[in-house]
């Protein structure tokens, strides 16, 4: 649902949204959605790294707290611990990798703290964290209802004004699913008849076959 677009009857516009909140998809009809909501937060501005911890702030498999506005690094055997970093890479989120199809959230690292940095020049370089809950509920999972990528599996409905938003296929969140994402191909023809909506995906098979449930 964490941007994409499509050519065709209608456009698409990724819309990122702050932490905890389900992506928001431009399009403009029922042919067309974009996909890869995202979750965002920012890092802390201020952190003591206790020793033991990784070189790199909030590196692969280390763990973070929960917050409003802020998240801070905590041992992963902490009761404290919320999330685990599932992938961790540097610059922003539109220029690098994606992250794993069933990220929770995403991260958005931008902190600047001698007490923090792995090489005391009070730096450190802006990036972003894939992140997997620790404990259920996980909503990157297929059908989750949110998640920063769209994938096979997840639902959506129409927000007005042109938007789809992700949301989950139990029918037990606040909308109810319209579409379910069914298939992903590497091209719009080879989507089943049943297709009524097309999601951009990204990588090897960029399309994703949506049906109507």
């Amino acid at each position: 649902m964490r941007g994409k677009s499509a050519a065709g009857v209608a456009g698409a516009l990724l819309v990122l949204l702050v932490a905890l909140l389900t992506g928001c998809q431009g399009a403009s009809g029922p042919q067309e959605a974009a996909d890869e909501s995202g979750r965002q937060v920012t890092g802390p501005t201020g952190r003591t790294r206790p020793a033991g911890y990784g070189a790199v702030f909030l590196g692969v498999d280390e763990c973070s707290s929960f917050g409003t506005t802020s998240f801070t690094e905590v041992s992963c055997t902490s009761e404290r611990a919320a999330a685990r970093v599932v992938a961790r890479h540097d610059g922003k989120v539109g220029d690098g990798p994606p992250c794993p199809a069933t990220t929770d959230f995403v991260l958005h690292i931008s902190e600047q703290s001698r007490t923090s940095d792995e090489d005391g020049d009070g730096s450190i370089p802006q990036g972003y964290a894939c992140m997997r809950n620790l404990t259920p509920a996980h909503p990157g999972d297929p059908g989750g209802g949110g998640g920063p990528r769209t994938i096979v599996g997840d639902c959506v409905y129409h927000s007005g004004d042109g938007q789809v938003r992700e949301t989950s296929c139990d029918g037990e969140g606040e909308h109810k699913p319209q579409y379910k994402v069914t298939k992903a191909v590497d091209k719009r023809a080879k989507c089943p008849l049943s297709t009524a909506l097309y999601v951009e995906l990204g990588g090897g098979k960029p399309v994703g076959c949506a049906r109507p449930v």
